[in-house]
């Protein structure tokens, strides 16, 4: 088989299953911060917190595509593993980015839901 087809294959493989368990991961615990931002309103915490999986899926799926052709041809099998762990490597770096990006917009959502409002008390102004 050609040794490119298994790098596209493999890179591909790992890549969407990195991409589902980081979603899954994130769906999971994220619901806990988005329903303190939404004082426990859980329909719109769980409406918010599928969106956010829903994008994450689009940016993180349609970067492993795109990344896909990136690169030079593999030769060897060797040529192969390096290419296919540089690419690999590079897309986790990606998926960390988009995890701490998602934990600041989630932290920031929460102190919002957490701030004092009603009567009395100044509207909170978004930063």
């Amino acid at each position: 088989m050609n040794n490119q087809i298994v790098v596209y294959a493999v890179y591909s493989l790992v890549s969407v299953a990195l991409t589902i368990w980081v979603a899954k991961t994130l769906h999971k615990n994220g619901r806990v911060f988005l329903l303190e931002a939404f004082r426990g309103d859980e329909e719109r915490a769980d409406a918010v917190n599928h969106l956010l999986v829903v994008g994450f899926y689009l940016i993180n799926i349609g970067f492993i595509l795109l990344f896909l052709k990136w690169g030079e041809r593999v030769e060897d099998v060797v040529t192969a593993i390096e290419f296919c762990a540089m690419k690999l490597g590079f897309v986790m770096l990606v998926l960390g980015g988009m995890h701490f990006f998602n934990m600041y917009n989630f932290d920031k959502m929460r102190k919002k839901g957490r701030a004092p409002q009603g009567p009395g008390y100044p509207p909170v102004v978004p930063q």
